[in-house]
C-alpha cells in the first residue's frame, strides 16, 4: 500500500477514531496518527476512573458498548475503543509524533517522527486535527513545580499509603483523587483557592468529600494558594498568613488545555481572548483550506464543552463537509464531561 491517503486524523482519541470511522463507512481511505498509544489520554487517567455518563454516549461508528454496571470504566471504554479500530479495520500508526504539516488542500504532507527517531511522511488530501488537551497541564507557575514528587496526573493512590500527600486544585479530578487517597491510607490535604469545592463535582463525588472534609478525614484548605513547593512540604498562603504543610508526593490538578502552538503553527487563527479557533460552525473547516479541527480544541480555553459525548458527532460533521454527501450531523447537546 502506498503512504498517500484521503483524510489523516491526527490525535487517535475517541474523537479522532470517530472521524477516521467516519471516513471509512464514506469510502475513504483514512490513517490515524498518534504521539501515544491508542486512546493515549483515557490510558492515563485514573485507574479506577468511572465516566460520569452511560455508554451509548460514548459509542463511535454505531457500535454498541457493553459494560457490567451503569456507567464505563476506563478499562471498558478502553477495550471498547480497540475493537471499534478492529471492526473497521483503521489505519493507526501509535508513538509517531507530528512535527510538521505542509503542503495544500488536496495535497497535504505530514511529517512525523518515530521512537527510534526516524522521520517519516505520509501524504493526505484533508486533514483534520484531534489532537484533545489532557497532554498540557495548567501549571502553577511557582518554584518546585518541576520537583520529582509533584505530577498533574494521578493514577492510582495504593503507593502513597500513610504518607501525608497534598491535592491542589477543586473540581472532579482533585475531589475524586483525595477521596481516593483518603481510603487508601494517606493523610490528604486538599488546597483549593475558591471558597469551595467546585459546582460541577459529580453527584455522587459531592456529598462524599464534603461529608470527608466536615469529619475531619480529609483536611481542606480553602481561600488558599500553594507558594512554593520543597523536597517535603508546600507552603500555602491565604487569610492566616503563610504555613508550611508536610507534602511526600504533591497533585497539581489544576487542569489542561490544548496545544495553541500547534495550531498556530499549522496556521490556523484563534481569537485573541477565548482561543477559540476560526472554523466553519457547519463543516468545522478551519481558515486554513483542507484542515479540519474535531474535539475540545474547538472550543479553545472552554475545555469542559466539548468532550466525548459530543466531540463524537464531529466526524461526522466534517466528512459531510468533505464529500457533500448528506446532511451535516445536529450538534450534540452539552452534557457533564467525563473527567
Amino acid at each position: 500500500m502506498t503512504d498517500s491517503y484521503d483524510v489523516i486524523c491526527i490525535g487517535a482519541g475517541p474523537t479522532g477514531l470517530a472521524c477516521a470511522i467516519e471516513g471509512k463507512r464514506a469510502g475513504m481511505r483514512p490513517l490515524v496518527i498518534d504521539k501515544g498509544c491508542l486512546c493515549n489520554s483515557l490510558f492515563h487517567y485514573p485507574i479506577n476512573l468511572l465516566f460520569f455518563t452511560t455508554p451509548e454516549r460514548m459509542e463511535i461508528g454505531d457500535l454498541p458498548m457493553t459494560i457490567s454496571g451503569g456507567k464505563p470504566t476506563r478499562g471498558e471504554a478502553l477495550k471498547y475503543y480497540r475493537r471499534a479500530v478492529e471492526h473497521y479495520g483503521i489505519e493507526v500508526r501509535q508513538y509517531e509524533r507530528v512535527e510538521e504539516v505542509t503542503g495544500r488542500d488536496g495535497a497535504f504532507v505530514v511529517h512525523t517522527r518515530d521512537q527510534e527517531g526516524a522521520a517519516l511522511e505520509y501524504h493526505s488530501r484533508k486533514i483534520i486535527l484531534a489532537t484533545g488537551y489532557y497532554d498540557l497541564p495548567n501549571v502553577l507557575g511557582i518554584p518546585g513545580e518541576d520537583l520529582p514528587h509533584v505530577s498533574h496526573y494521578f493514577r492510582e493512590a495504593h503507593p502513597y499509603w500513610n504518607q501525608d500527600v497534598v491535592v491542589i486544585g477543586g473540581r472532579n479530578s482533585a475531589a475524586e483523587a483525595a477521596l481516593d487517597l483518603f481510603r487508601s491510607g494517606a493523610r490528604v490535604t486538599l488546597i483549593h483557592r475558591g471558597a469551595e469545592m467546585g459546582r460541577s463535582l459529580k453527584y455522587w463525588v459531592k456529598p462524599d468529600i464534603e461529608n470527608r472534609i466536615s469529619a475531619g478525614e480529609i483536611r481542606a484548605m480553602f481561600k488558599s494558594e500553594v507558594t512554593r513547593i520543597e523536597s517535603d512540604q508546600v507552603w500555602v498562603k491565604n487569610g492566616n498568613g503563610e504555613q508550611a504543610i508536610p507534602a511526600a508526593q504533591v497533585f497539581a490538578l489544576t487542569g489542561y488545555h490544548p496545544d495553541f502552538e500547534f495550531l498556530r503553527k499549522q496556521g490556523v487563527r484563534l481569537d485573541r481572548d477565548s482561543l477559540r479557533p476560526e472554523i466553519n460552525p457547519e463543516t468545522l473547516e478551519s481558515n486554513v483550506p483542507g484542515i479540519y479541527l474535531a474535539g475540545v480544541i474547538v472550543g479553545g480555553k472552554r475545555t469542559s464543552d466539548i468532550f466525548i459525548e459530543n466531540g463524537r458527532f464531529h466526524g461526522r460533521q466534517i466528512i459531510a463537509g468533505i464529500t457533500g454527501k448528506g446532511k451535516l450531523a445536529e450538534k450534540a447537546p452539552v452534557c457533564p464531561p467525563g473527567e
